[in-house]
């Protein structure tokens, strides 16, 4: 049976336990705000993005002269998975869905026999992958939207994809992160970058084939300045996302967290309580005993 002093350390270590896990979503929650509008307010944007290149990449399918990251290398043997996750934990399950959905996606390319090879943004990832699929990294990134994402950070990892597509290091490029949907919610994405994923061509309210545009320089020119930027705009809506996700995720687990710590402490409370009150019942039995002997 715990002592007294026991009883009291662990309440005193418990109360410091919830000041850090109230803080922690606190913090989280203030962030969750600002990581959510901008979230939110880049959706149209890329979303606006993809249909525009629908549009255009829609002509020039299976042409010889497409551009290359439209057009792809012929081939789909070697994939690159860029995987999102954070740099700290402390975020519940955050990081484990997304590892989860990378191991399922390695597992079943490899089964096909591709070849598979990864790109990592944020340092649990890496940390969780690297005993399983080390030999399959490619380069990793950290501390990325470390102070609130930029694109400058987007477009470097942009940059670095596309180099590795020139140099024909791959064939197919995904893109795995948590879009955010709520503070309590996230949905685990794949979003393929390269090559475009072309959309089929819709019709319009009338039953209709799509009106036909005249481009002015050419489709080909438009989509081979676009298609890179597109990239760029794509790795920057999923740290977007994933940046809202990790913050509703934290602020979520600090929340049960406080809740837990608030509980155990209630417990510890009532048990030191009864304790305290089993020792004073002892001492006055004793006290007692020893007047009735004299």
């Amino acid at each position: 049976m715990a002592s007294l002093k026991d009883l009291r350390v662990r309440i005193n270590s418990v109360k410091s336990t919830r000041k850090i896990t109230s803080a922690m979503k606190m913090v989280a929650a203030s962030k969750l705000r600002r990581a959510q509008a901008a979230a939110e307010a880049a959706r149209p944007y890329a979303a606006r993005m993809e249909r525009m290149l629908g549009a255009l990449a829609a002509s020039l399918a299976g042409q010889s002269g497409a551009p290359k990251m439209l057009a792809g290398t012929g081939n789909d043997d070697v994939h690159l998975i860029i995987v999102t996750t954070t740099d700290r934990g402390l975020c519940g399950g955050f990081n484990g869905s997304i590892v989860r959905a990378t191991r399922l996606t390695i597992n079943e390319l490899l089964a096909q026999g591709k070849t598979v090879k990864l790109l990592l943004i944020g340092r649990k990832g890496r940390e969780q992958l690297k005993r399983e699929f080390g030999q399959l990294f490619l380069d990793s990134f950290e501390n990325v939207g470390r102070r609130g994402v930029t694109f400058a950070e987007a477009n470097a990892i942009a940059t670095k994809v596309t180099g590795l597509f020139e140099e024909g290091d791959f064939d197919v490029c995904t893109v795995i992160y948590n879009r955010f949907k709520s503070a309590i919610a996230q949905v685990v994405t794949r979003q393929q970058l390269v090559p475009f994923p072309v959309p089929e061509l819709a019709e319009d309210d009338t039953g209709g084939a799509k009106a036909l545009y005249e481009y002015e320089p050419s489709e080909e020119a438009i989509l081979a300045e676009l298609l890179p930027r597109n990239l760029a705009i794509q790795i920057f809506r999923a740290l977007l996302e994933s940046n809202a996700s990790e913050q509703g995720a934290r602020m979520t687990a600090m929340d049960n967290a406080t809740r837990n710590a608030g509980d155990m402490l209630n417990s510890l409370t009532i048990r030191y309580n009864r304790t305290r009150q089993a020792q004073i019942t002892k001492e006055l039995i004793e006290i007692i005993s020893g007047a009735e002997a004299l």
